[in-house]
């Protein structure tokens, strides 16, 4: 094999840098056309796209200009509503507050009322009650009274029926003996019974014990 020299040597490695150079430069423009080419693809697909989106975004772009009047409006009448609404809540809640306060009291009124009237018609209810009791004791005594007195009238008279009744005539010599004859008491006399111990009465003297 023969021996290269210096300057072959030089030789040679200059050609394979121009050859990487060469091939370089070949790949560098390869890609550059196949970047070119995607860049215009892609300019082609924006194109399309934005042809096909910009009457969307126009139509959106007007619809909302057309009703952001509208949402503003809206968002104002909410916003007074709600104000509104929480002046009205206040009210209501004081309004009931003091609806509860005067329940309240005349709760405790009605409830004092009742106490009182209750009192009230217990002590009319114990006074009628007590003077019915009176008035019963009264009537009953004033009823035994004469029914003692007419009980003592009945015994005195069946004493002296029966002092009457056991007594014997006198006989006269000019006539025959007659028959001893008996008068029966009466049936009021016979039929009456003393009411009690109270009631006793002397069977000779008439008189009450």
């Amino acid at each position: 094999m023969p021996k290269l020299d210096h300057d072959t040597l030089e030789l040679l490695l200059i050609a394979v840098t121009a050859i990487c150079i060469l091939f370089q430069t070949i790949l560098l423009s390869a890609m550059f056309i196949a970047v070119r080419k995607g860049i215009a693809s892609l300019t082609e697909n924006v194109d399309e796209l934005k042809a096909s989106a910009m009457p969307v975004i126009n139509h959106t772009r007007g619809f909302v200009e057309r009703i952001t009047p509208t949402v503003e409006a809206t968002a104002k009448n909410v916003s007074e509503m709600s104000q509104t609404l929480k002046e009205q809540t206040t009210k209501v809640s004081a309004s009931v507050s003091d609806i509860a306060q005067r329940v309240n009291a005349q709760s405790t009124r009605v409830d004092a009322m009742v106490s009182a009237q209750s009192t009230r018609v217990d002590a009319m209810v114990s006074g009628a009650l007590d003077a019915i009791d009176r008035t019963a004791v009264l009537v009953v005594d004033a009823v035994n009274k004469p029914v003692r007195q007419l009980s003592g009238l009945l015994a005195g008279l069946k004493a002296v029926v029966e002092v009457l009744g056991s007594s014997k005539p006198v006989q006269h010599a000019s006539h025959p003996p007659q028959r001893e004859s008996h008068v029966p008491p009466p049936a009021a006399a016979q039929d009456f019974v003393p009411s009690g111990p109270a009631d006793e009465f002397d069977a000779h003297s008439g008189a009450m014990l």
